[in-house]
């Protein structure tokens, strides 16, 4: 799921695993202990279930360790996008739950405690071409729908940021986190509530009886009222959805240059497609990510480009900030899945009573995972949500008629 080395590929503090050695019962049972795992994990606890907690790989050690970790609340196909594909009501709902997921997961790091560098950010949503009429005509719809940002044009943005491009929307109530150890730390307080945590991988689902069996790869099986695949880019055969697409992208961080930081130190993307992103660390790295594609997803063949693929990122960070000193310290890639309308596949799994499926594909990953905590947890304790319908794994692709 990916190569290369990120500044958050880090094992100390790890959660003690165990193997599951004997047949065990739980209320829930989450499969995969990355980010969308340990957010699942702190929900359903904090709900007095009886949980167990299964991966193959350390937690956090997938894709949650080339995570660039942005947590930005504005989703990858534009408010406008999402309109012209499925209507105004459905499109700002998504926005405003994305913005509100944001919200809801800087409280719970804050109210919980965990030490993971959260720093609230502003995000800068760039023009990639010569114009911003598209972006201004964006902002309009953004205002309509009660969304904060401002729009800036050239100039403002020139003076402001000294960003040379043609215009730019910033907004406030992004985020951005170490998310190693927001996972340690979600892990840790789960397992104090009581949650098991075990080292295995799941190869078959019965869904025939009252409870869900999962026959594990040892032979063992644990049954579970409820199961909750959070197996990031590796979907198991009981999931089917034909709105997802993988994809390869690569990231690079510079050597600490706290000196040269743009203004507040706003996290930065553009309007396209495959964009370009940007964020700080603490530190004063510049992390810059992109060159995303969709041919390139063999781990191998993905892998021999990453050195080129950081060149070609190091050039994109001096036209975009030219003060800054490209001097690359870390260099990796990974492969991810997004869906064509940007949105996540969360719900139940069709013709698979009791298993709820979590994925937050995208650039909005970490964000769509706590919406994923959220949405799950209240499925289980008996509530449900009209997002559940805009994010079913089995919706109509509204991108294809665009």
């Amino acid at each position: 799921m990916r190569g290369g080395c990120s500044p958050r590929f880090a094992v100390a503090g790890q959660p003690v695993r165990r193997e599951v050695g004997e047949n065990i019962k739980c209320d829930a049972l989450i499969i995969g202990a990355g980010i969308t795992g340990s957010l699942i994990a702190e929900r359903l606890t904090r709900q007095g279930l009886n949980v167990a907690i299964i991966d193959r790989e350390l937690p956090g050690r997938g894709s949650t360790a080339a995570s660039t970790s942005m947590l930005l609340w504005e989703i990858d196909r534009s408010l406008t996008e999402l309109t012209e594909a499925y209507g105004f009501e459905r499109a700002s709902r998504a926005y405003r739950a994305s913005l509100a997921a944001v919200t809801g997961l800087k409280s719970l790091v804050l109210q919980l405690g965990i030490a993971c560098d959260m720093r609230d950010k502003d995000s800068l949503y760039l023009a990639a071409g010569d114009t911003s009429a598209e972006l201004l005509g964006e902002h309009q719809l953004r205002m309509r729908a009660g969304l904060p940002g401002d729009f800036l044009d050239h100039a403002p943005l020139l003076d402001g940021y000294g960003i040379a491009r043609a215009g730019a929307i910033v907004s406030p109530g992004a985020a951005d986190a170490d998310p190693m150890q927001l996972v340690r730390g979600l892990l840790r307080l789960a397992v104090t509530r009581g949650a098991r945590l075990f080292e295995g991988e799941a190869v078959e689902f019965d869904t025939a009886a009252r409870s869900v069996g999962v026959q594990l790869n040892n032979g063992r099986q644990i049954e579970a009222r409820s199961v909750v695949l959070a197996t990031g880019y590796v979907m198991p055969d009981i999931v089917l959805s034909t709105i997802q697409t993988v994809s390869s992208s690569w990231a690079i961080a510079t050597t600490p240059q706290p000196q040269n930081i743009w203004k507040d130190a706003a996290m930065i993307w553009e309007n396209r497609k495959d964009y370009l992103y940007a964020r700080t660390t603490r530190a004063g790295r510049i992390i810059i990510g992109g060159e995303d594609s969709e041919e390139e997803i063999e781990p191998e063949r993905r892998d021999r480009l990453i050195l080129e693929k950081s060149r070609a990122l190091a050039q994109k960070l001096a036209s975009l900030w030219p003060v800054a000193n490209t001097e690359i310290e870390f260099r990796w890639s990974g492969t991810f899945d997004t869906t064509r309308d940007g949105l996540p596949l969360i719900g139940p799994v069709p013709d698979a009573k009791g298993i709820y499926a979590a994925y937050g594909y995208g650039g909005n990953g970490i964000t769509f995972s706590f919406m994923a905590a959220q949405l799950i947890g209240d499925l289980i304790a008996g509530s449900t949500s009209p997002l559940l319908r805009d994010f079913a794994l089995d919706r109509n692709d509204g991108m294809a008629a665009l």
